[in-house]
């Protein structure tokens, strides 16, 4: 009996050891991670260089900066009377996506008219953001940055990879 006891007591004595954490086996992982995200953070600075960049050229428009990254210009400004839409509204638009330089990918004609209920639908990032803003009759022209439209994929065909688009939007009702 004495031999169980002094059994248990070298086991909970043995087992009450300080636990060590074991370190990463792949340290490779850490810096892909590392070096994707200081890519990511060099292609947001570039990127928000060249729409401050465009905006600044293009001497047609007055471009406000708005919070998530985006310039955006009035070419058709409605009055105050009319209210930026609310979440659940259905709202009707037509827009065109061209590169920063002007060239036309797809127009109007193209993607034709879309009708959408604000955040309720998936829609792409940069077009949510803005029509959040938008309010009927206006027409506007954003400068998105590529993490808003089609990103590191681009869209296959027209649209390359993490290329920021300028976009004319012209809401309907």
């Amino acid at each position: 009996m004495k031999k169980i006891y002094s059994l248990l007591l070298l086991v909970f004595l043995v087992s009450c050891q300080e636990i060590e954490p074991r370190h990463p086996i792949n340290k490779k992982e850490v810096s892909y991670i590392t070096s994707s995200a200081n890519h990511n953070k060099n292609l947001f600075i570039e990127e928000e260089r060249l729409l401050n960049q465009v905006a600044k050229e293009d001497s047609s428009y007055i471009y406000k900066k708005a919070p998530s990254g985006y310039l955006f210009a009035y070419i058709n400004k409605s009055s105050d009377y009319f209210k930026s839409p609310q979440k659940g509204e259905l709202v009707s638009f037509e827009y065109s996506i061209e590169t920063l330089q002007k060239e036309l990918l797809y127009n109007k004609k193209e993607l034709g008219i879309v009708n959408y209920r604000i955040d309720q639908e998936d829609l792409l990032p940069a077009l949510r953001e803005g029509l959040r803003i938008m309010k009927v009759n206006e027409v506007v022209v954003f400068l998105f940055p590529s993490y808003l439209c089609y990103g590191y994929q681009g869209d296959g065909h027209k649209i390359g990879i993490n290329q920021p688009l300028r976009f004319t939007i012209e809401r309907l009702y």
